[in-house]
């Protein structure tokens, strides 16, 4: 639209600088000149002209106009003499400029007599200077274009591009902003955001420790605050004095001891012969996997490393001796064997050997009762309750909590024990989750126990003993080797618990609650946390009664994924398998028990 206006003006400003009809001025006096040698009496006019050549001669603007208008127009090029391919020969732009200074510069002198026009006899057959009958014959414009060399006419064009350059940018601009404004625009032409995928979940959630002694207020219940106090930061490790009241305690153990207790056994002697039967493994293959540093010699550290979970039995370095000396493996005693050595020994013997000597209790790695207690919908209120204070103090997503595994409850006698270990295992290709293998459709050898937290509930005070250790909390750097060291192994918690790092003193009420994972970066699950190993220390007097809340996340984001939605898809259909195996307990979901 500027443009626009702006031709217009500019065209009406050259318009109107020369008489009306002339949209030029060289067109409008090429035009008069045209008239004056076409016109009535022309014919007089040039011969009068040619009479009197000395005249016009004696001022030096008084040249010939054919002379004037050759050299103006270019002459001695071709094609600009008098007559060019057939038509006549048009005079120069500036002529009439000229005959007006020559008229000027003449009338004055008295000596000059100014010719006089006389209108002749018009003779058809007398051709006029070779420019032939002018009414006849067809007039060859005078005026040559001009386009775009002029000055006026190169200033539109580059308002024109600058204008449309500009326009351009502009645009451009506007674009730009445009869609980096979209996701803010509150608009109603707001695009709609387009649905996340299926296996996209929310981050989970990580509460910060600060620090060793820091306390936060949460409220937990609506009658009281609770505070939260960080123990170590690594692993990520907090104390909730007061989670539990008295008598949720005595509640639970109470409806424990109602549903009934079973003994605790990490590998059951049946599943670890089968799986034992099925390993395909050289002794060379063996050896290097229990060679650790790469030595070539197995010290005994290496060997307890790896043989923890052999039938459920916990091996000291007097165990591992004694079955040395009868298998006849270490001929020198040392407690090293070479690769010669164990080469010579037969896994068979081992078996046989691990198969006549039962483990007493005392030798378990895990010396406990233990049961579950279901804490879903229709549970028990006082169980429904504490799974919703649970959901407030993790902060993670209602779906995540809920579809963790029950309450495990545990009891502890005289003498009772957890060697230290972690609750939550790696996961590998060759591995599952526990709790999403139903809907992973995978076929794999092995499953593990996929905890991203641990809740642990003191039920009771403990007479004597029973605390639970943090080995390796808050240490520099953490190397598995190292926790065997000069025959202390920081993982026996029957001898060794008092070198542990951290200990924790059971108090009736009170929660603990730390991290098994490591974050990924990326709001997920990353690598397990080494730090958080722990046991439960010997029980030296009385019985120890603890109850445990695991969060199950999978590692793999879209497992976890799958996992929910299918279990919110049995849930709407209603059935028995609308929740999983361990949820279907619902013996004393309606128990009212006065304690």
């Amino acid at each position: 639209m500027v443009l626009l206006l702006f031709a217009s003006t500019l065209g009406e400003e050259r318009v109107g600088l020369w008489p009306e009809g002339c949209a030029s001025p060289p067109c409008n006096i090429l035009a008069q000149e045209e008239k004056l040698q076409c016109g009535p009496g022309s014919a007089a006019r040039r011969n009068t002209a040619r009479q009197a050549p000395g005249r016009l001669a004696q001022h030096p603007q008084a040249r010939s106009p054919t002379d004037r208008g050759a050299r103006r127009l270019g002459s001695g090029r071709p094609g600009d003499g008098a007559v060019r391919r057939g038509h006549p020969r048009g005079p120069s732009p500036g002529r009439a400029r000229d005959l007006g200074a020559m008229a000027a510069a003449v009338g004055p002198s008295p000596e000059d007599v100014r010719p006089q026009w006389v209108p002749p006899e018009h003779d058809p057959a007398e051709p006029a200077a070779g420019l032939g009958d002018c009414e006849d014959t067809p007039v060859r414009p005078l005026c040559k274009p001009r386009g775009i060399c002029s000055r006026a006419y190169f200033l539109v064009l580059m308002v024109f591009v600058h204008l449309y350059l500009g326009n351009v940018l502009a645009l451009l601009l506007f674009v730009h902003y445009s869609n980096g404004d979209e996701s803010s625009d509150p608009g109603p032409q707001r695009r709609a955001p387009e649905p996340e995928p299926a296996t996209t979940l929310a981050p989970l959630i990580r509460l910060e420790g600060i620090k060793v002694g820091h306390e936060q207020k949460v409220q937990l219940v609506a009658d009281r605050d609770h505070f939260i106090r960080t123990l170590s930061l690594k692993p990520l490790l907090f104390e909730v004095p007061g989670f539990l009241s008295d008598e949720e305690c005595r509640l639970i153990i109470h409806l424990a001891q109602m549903k009934g207790l079973q003994r605790s056994q990490i590998l059951p002697t049946d599943e670890y012969e089968e799986a034992m039967g099925t390993m395909q493994v050289s002794q060379l293959d063996l050896f290097r996997l229990l060679d650790q540093n790469h030595d070539g010699r197995l010290q005994l550290r290496e060997v307890l490393a790896q043989t923890r979970l052999g039938s459920g039995r916990w091996m000291t370095p007097e165990n591992v001796q004694e079955m040395y000396s009868a298998m006849k493996a270490d001929p020198d005693g040392d407690g090293v064997l070479s690769l010669q050595e164990f080469s010579g020994v037969d896994l068979q013997d081992f078996r046989k050997y691990m198969r006549r000597h039962k483990a007493e209790s005392s030798e378990l790695v895990r010396n406990s009762h233990h049961t579950w207690l279901y804490q879903g919908e229709g549970a028990h209120h006082v169980m429904r309750a504490i799974r919703q204070r649970v959901l407030r103090l993790t902060r993670l997503a209602p779906e995540i909590v809920e579809l963790s595994e029950p309450m495990q409850v545990v009891r502890y006698r005289e003498g009772g024990h957890y060697h230290a270990h972690v609750d939550s295992g790696p996961v590998y290709p060759e591995t599952i989750c526990s709790h999403t293998k139903l809907v992973a459709n995978e076929s794999v050898p092995f499953e593990t126990s996929c905890r991203y937290m641990t809740v642990l509930f003191y039920l009771n005070n403990v007479t004597g003993g029973g605390e639970t250790v943090f080995p390796v909390a808050d240490n520099r750097t953490y190397d598995e080797m190292s926790l065997i060291q000069d025959d202390v192994d920081l993982r026996d918690t029957r001898r060794h618990c008092d070198k542990g790092n951290l200990r924790v003193k059971p108090q009736q009420g009170t929660a603990v609650f730390w991290y098994n994972y490591l974050p990924d970066g990326q709001g997920w699950v990353g690598d397990v946390d080494d730090y958080s190993l722990h046991g439960g220390c010997l029980v030296t007097r009385g019985t120890k009664w603890i109850a445990n809340n695991w969060i199950n996340v999978d590692p793999s984001r879209a497992r976890q994924a799958l996992f929910q939605q299918e279990m919110a898809r049995l849930a709407r259909e209603g059935g028995a398998d609308s929740q999983p195996e361990w949820a279907l307990d619902r013996a004393y979901r309606d128990v009212h028990v006065e304690l």
